[in-house]
């Protein structure tokens, strides 16, 4: 059998780095897989995905299982408006948006005169067909790439593929920080609608923000879906744009897990998070290991949590428990501020009660 050699030549070396985008086909939810209700801003369902939204109508937002026909998806995200707002203040806002770390774009070359192009491809789903706008957002230098998307034809999967010119001016921190996020508009007031963006990079200006508004909270009617995200390194269009980067569910799951890890009840059976040793009548300390090391030192909730003892199960509400010192890859501790209810020096377990509701999670986004 001959051995065909592959050269270096024959490699996309674009293909080899990590890509910018994590969750990309919207698979992982930890949090949960559907929100109502939603009026805020925050992480709410699908992994490394936030909105922001301000006063703009009332929304589920869910991991819905309506994808483009054979492209390889089984999961999308979908935006389903409840209460509408047909006419927002001006300073309302809502968009869509993965925020990425600046440490991960310093092979884009920013502030040289190599910047990288960047080219985002994505297929989404609507009600309506209209024209929208996606954008680069640029947080270190304080910077915006505007650009628009249409959508040609209602309640039909499309894929678009919109390019973003590199930045030769700015370059982004080298640091676990906000430095970029890629960010769909979905609905805004007056105050973003009304300039001209010019379509390359440009200061922030919050008239050119949402030139094209798809005014998704106009109707309880609207919904629009999203999935198949990818940022690619260079310029393509929908002939030369690589295939979506599949990747296994554990990968994908241990990526997100650099930004929140989250344990839930099973429902029967307590679940044990980690062993424990009392250290003081009032204190515990955990040496709990993340499966990976989270992005920075992580906040930490719960529900249902509970410190087993050798003769009791302490609930977290009975003894008023908070959250001490938590470094960003082992160790935890956990205060007992209602009583002092153990036995210094002896060994016990956090665990989850058996209730479907139960979790506790660690919350290292950006």
């Amino acid at each position: 059998m001959s051995i065909t050699k592959v050269t270096e030549g024959g490699l996309d070396r674009n293909r080899i780095v990590t890509p910018l985008i994590i969750n990309g086909d919207m698979s992982i939810a930890q949090r949960s897989t559907s929100t109502a209700s939603i009026t805020g801003a925050g992480y709410h369902t699908i992994d490394r995905y936030q909105i922001y939204l301000a006063n703009l109508g009332t929304w589920t937002m869910s991991q819905s299982t309506d994808v483009p026909t054979g492209q390889g998806f089984v999961k999308s995200c979908k935006f389903d408006c409840t209460t509408a707002d047909a006419s927002p203040a001006s300073s309302d806002e809502f968009y869509f948006r993965q925020r990425i770390e600046g440490q991960n774009l310093q092979y884009l070359k920013y502030g040289t005169s190599s910047a990288e192009k960047l080219t985002l491809s994505f297929w989404v789903k609507c009600n309506k067909a209209t024209t929208a706008t996606v954008a680069l957002q640029d947080h270190d230098n304080s910077k915006m790439q505007v650009k628009s998307y249409t959508i040609s034809s209602a309640n039909t999967w499309e894929k678009k593929i919109v390019t973003f010119s590199g930045n030769t001016s700015n370059s982004f921190t080298n640091d676990n920080g906000l430095s970029l996020d890629v960010r769909w508009w979905l609905d805004s007031g007056s105050n973003f609608t009304s300039g001209t963006p010019t379509g390359d990079w440009e200061d922030n200006d919050n008239a050119k923000k949402n030139p094209n508004n798809l005014a998704l909270a106009s109707s309880t009617d609207n919904e629009w879906y999203i999935t198949g995200v990818q940022l690619e390194t260079g310029e393509f269009d929908a002939n030369t744009i690589p295939s979506f980067p599949f990747e296994s569910f554990e990968n994908n799951l241990r990526k997100c897990k650099r930004y929140t890890h989250r344990i839930d009840g099973n429902g029967t059976n307590d679940t044990v998070v980690a062993s424990c040793a009392m250290a003081s009548t009032s204190q515990v300390r955990s040496s709990f290991m993340f499966p990976v090391t989270m992005r920075t030192s992580p906040s930490v909730t719960e529900s249902d949590l509970e410190i087993q003892d050798d003769a009791n199960a302490h609930t977290a509400s009975s003894l008023g428990l908070t959250f001490g010192a938590c470094d960003s890859s082992i160790a935890l501790v956990i205060n007992a501020d209602s009583g002092s209810p153990f036995t210094s020096g002896e060994a016990g377990l956090v665990k989850i009660n058996n209730t479907t509701n139960g979790f506790l999670m660690f919350d290292a986004e950006i």
